[in-house]
């Protein structure tokens, strides 16, 4: 391999042909998709992808892989490049029914998340490598260990699919962790939810010092009065509380303060 991956761009590249098309199938990109990379490297998933969608749309930042990835996809469809840092891309003006896919760095991962969902009306779904540890989070259930704040806000605005791991050796150069690939499907969720940001200040309040109970997490913003009323258990902890309690609670106290 020509380039060497920069640590500073969070830089690991896939190699394994089974992963990559493992990831493909996951995808099933279809002719006219409206596909969008971010972080496509040397190009070993971007090439499939395009042969299957005959376009595609690819975020970069580092300007050294871009001549590779150039090379590498020629011939294979219409390949866009964009180079910039994802964080700063205003994906929702390239269009609607958005497909993204990429191996997120881990150092910005969260952030990225959020700023997509933040744009979720452009988006039909999202396939994405990350850290296992991240996805576990991001998929998990109330009462299990990796349950915690990212799981609940996430679960207010997609489904969250783990997919399947992917061991260190799939990567030049190996990372220090376990991956794992993950679908996001942007949708409204089966709950009521009044006021997303208040929601939000809810949960990570109730997250913020897990083995405090409820009562005392949400001191000074949620009365005893105010948990029992939503159905909570004043004692109870935030990792077995559902995110659609979490909802409720955050309705009544929105409705207090404007009624």
């Amino acid at each position: 391999m020509a380039h060497r991956a920069r640590k500073r761009f969070g830089q690991h590249f896939l190699h394994d042909p089974a992963v990559i098309a493992r990831i493909v199938r996951c995808i099933a990109p279809q002719p006219g998709d409206a596909l969008i990379e971010i972080g496509p490297g040397l190009g070993a998933l971007t090439r499939p992808l395009l042969e299957r969608a005959g376009t595609l749309r690819a975020v970069e930042i580092d300007r050294d892989v871009i001549p590779h990835l150039r090379d590498h996809c020629a011939g294979a469809g219409e390949l866009v490049i964009i180079e910039a840092d994802a964080l700063s891309v205003d994906f929702a003006a390239m269009g609607n029914d958005l497909r993204l896919t990429g191996n997120l760095p881990y150092n910005i991962s969260t952030p990225l998340l959020f700023r997509l969902l933040g744009q979720a009306a452009h988006i039909r779904d999202m396939h994405f490598m990350l850290q296992r540890e991240v996805v576990d989070r991001m998929a998990a259930a109330p009462g299990e260990p990796a349950y915690g704040r990212l799981s609940v806000t996430l679960a207010a605005r997609a489904r969250v699919e783990r997919l399947f791991t992917v061991g260190r050796g799939a990567f030049r150069p190996p990372p220090q962790v376990e991956s794992a690939v993950v679908r996001m499907v942007p949708r409204a969720p089966a709950f009521a939810i009044d006021d997303l940001a208040l929601f939000d200040r809810v949960v990570t309040r109730a997250f913020a010092q897990r083995r405090k109970t409820l009562l005392n997490a949400l001191k000074g913003l949620a009365r005893r009065a105010d948990l029992e009323a939503a159905g909570l258990d004043p004692g109870e902890r935030a990792e077995r509380i559902a995110p659609a309690a979490f909802a409720r609670l955050a309705n009544r106290l929105r409705a207090a303060s404007t009624g």
